[in-house]
């Protein structure tokens, strides 16, 4: 027999989840391609009476979520378990993603000199830079829905759906002994 209310409290856990982490992407602006909004996705597996929600996003998501330290100062993210600098990460990422981010939002600083616009690549070098010294600010967008749909889902309905299957699971077994 199948845990059918269960399995209901846990994909409404995953469905609010993903539903609440892309509305926080948009509401803070982080939604310029869709592409991290797109790829936050959740999976219910079960296997052997036991059931896990996993989720799953583009790998920049957990940059943007758990915030970076800078290579010179980690006060922006002082928590965060990335950190610039450190060796692990694919040479030239950041410099390619904050190039297309410039191009997309048509972002160009000006020469203070020359009163001229920079290049998008010459904008996107001093953006990066910056980025690569202080840290990247976390924003949260996924761990906080989280922790709210724990919570709620997990927490209270989890256990209430849980006692609602045991109880049909006895009656049903109970009728079969009739």
């Amino acid at each position: 027999m199948a845990l059918e209310e269960t399995y209901a409290a846990l994909k409404r856990f995953r469905d609010y989840v993903i539903q609440q982490s892309r509305s926080n992407l948009t509401r803070g602006g982080k939604n310029v391609t869709k592409g991290l909004y797109n790829s936050i996705k959740g999976e219910i597996i079960t296997d052997n009476g036991y059931a896990i929600v996993g989720f799953s996003m583009d790998e920049y998501g957990q940059y943007q979520d758990q915030g970076v330290k800078g290579k010179t100062s980690s006060a922006k993210a002082p928590n965060s378990p990335f950190k610039f600098g450190s060796g692990r990460g694919k040479k030239g990422g950041l410099t390619n993603g904050i190039e297309k981010w410039v191009k997309q939002r048509g972002i160009q600083f000006k020469d203070k000199k020359t009163g001229r616009f920079l290049s998008y690549k010459g904008t996107a070098f001093l953006i990066t830079r910056s980025i690569y010294h202080k840290g990247l600010k976390p924003s949260l967008f996924f761990t906080k829905p989280f922790e709210a749909g724990y919570k709620k889902y997990i927490d209270e309905d989890l256990m209430k759906a849980f006692g609602m299957d045991i109880d049909t699971m006895v009656d049903v077994n109970l009728k079969d002994i009739k």
